[in-house]
């Protein structure tokens, strides 16, 4: 008996393993991976969304502060009741003129102004530098020159767009950039696949030149939503395409038909929530804040935003971004090309081997 149960195990075993081989060599394998995936994938795209920009936090907001010194004591204590209304540290950075501090706001490194006056005190924020910090500094700082006594008049000097009073549409433009640069490799593999690697990347650069305009056209010129500097603006949303579109072309040279999954993780569950362009980097998550500088979102983001509100204070930084990326990627797209699906080419080789 011990003989036939030997055998029946074995013979089960033998079943299972050829109902598991025809399982994967059938259609229906690669649709449950792909099932399992897109399940996780919504969960972890909401996540990430959720988790930087449902709750936003400031952590520490970089403040300008100028004015007599007489009024130290009420300067410090507006400043720790501040701290204790926003569970954030101000980052105070003093200026002996308002005209120094104003300078360092259209620079970007600071969020505020603080001016400390004998009996009062003045905050000018900027809300082209962060609508969400300016919000939250104007709703806080009446109530905590209130509890100590002290008047406080708040100002927006540099106040958004009227087509945009959330700061929200240079995000949008961003995310479109980067979600259809890469759309549009993913395109260029499926229905131009005999393109070799040389081919793809002006093809890739093309639609990226061509999209760049229809999007600064369509916000400005169509919907009038924002004043763009548009040579400007139209550099940057091509370079954000051409980067997006040659960062999933690297991984498909990578990891062939499961390229997608990095791209996602990288340019969209990473690199958007990161962006500072719906929620500014001062209010999000310590880590994301300093990664979100340093991906093409943010380094759209933030190339964008200058562009429009600081014309004159640009920054090469978030551009290296963009070029490092597109660089990186194109290099590592033509070292592996001949792994790269498609292409006359590989075609040919495949054929010769």
């Amino acid at each position: 008996m011990g003989e036939e149960s030997d055998g029946s195990g074995a013979s089960r075993g033998s079943v299972r393993g050829r109902c598991w081989s025809a399982f994967r060599r059938s259609p229906f394998f690669p649709a449950t991976v792909l099932v399992l995936i897109v399940a996780a994938a919504a969960g972890l795209f909401a996540g990430s969304y959720t988790y930087a920009m449902a709750n936003p936090t400031p952590h520490n907001i970089p403040t300008a502060v100028t004015g007599v010194p007489a009024s130290e004591v009420k300067r410090a204590e507006f400043v720790q009741g501040m701290e204790r209304a926003l569970g954030a540290e101000l980052r105070l950075r003093h200026f002996a003129t308002y005209q120094e501090a104003r300078n360092a706001v259209d620079d970007q490194r600071v969020y505020a102004i603080l001016q400390s006056r004998h009996h009062a005190a003045g905050l000018d924020v900027s809300g082209a530098s962060g609508a969400t910090v300016a919000q939250l500094l104007a709703e806080t700082a009446p109530r905590v020159g209130e509890e100590i006594g002290v008047p406080v008049a708040v100002r927006d000097v540099n106040p958004l767009q009227k087509g945009d009073p959330r700061g929200l549409a240079l995000f949008y433009i961003t995310l479109a950039a980067v979600i259809l640069g890469f759309v549009g490799a993913i395109q260029m593999s499926v229905h131009a696949g005999a393109l070799n690697p040389a081919e793809r990347i002006a093809f890739t650069a093309a639609y990226s030149v061509l999209g760049g305009f229809t999007i600064a056209a369509v916000v400005d010129w169509g919907l009038g939503a924002v004043r763009l500097p548009f040579a400007e603006s139209w550099l940057i949303l091509a370079l954000t395409l051409f980067t997006s579109g040659m960062v999933f072309t690297m991984f498909n040279a990578l990891f062939g038909r499961w390229a997608m999954l990095p791209t996602w993780g990288l340019m969209v569950l990473l690199g958007n929530p990161s962006s500072g362009g719906a929620v500014s980097w001062p209010l999000l998550p310590s880590l994301l804040g300093e990664i979100g500088r340093w991906l093409p979102p943010g380094a759209s983001v933030n190339a964008q935003h200058t562009a429009v509100y600081f014309q004159q204070h640009q920054h090469f930084f978030p551009f290296a971004v963009l070029i490092a990326w597109a660089a990186l990627s194109c290099a590592v797209f033509w070292t592996r090309r001949h792994r790269h699906p498609g292409g006359r080419e590989t075609a040919a080789a495949a054929a010769a081997g």
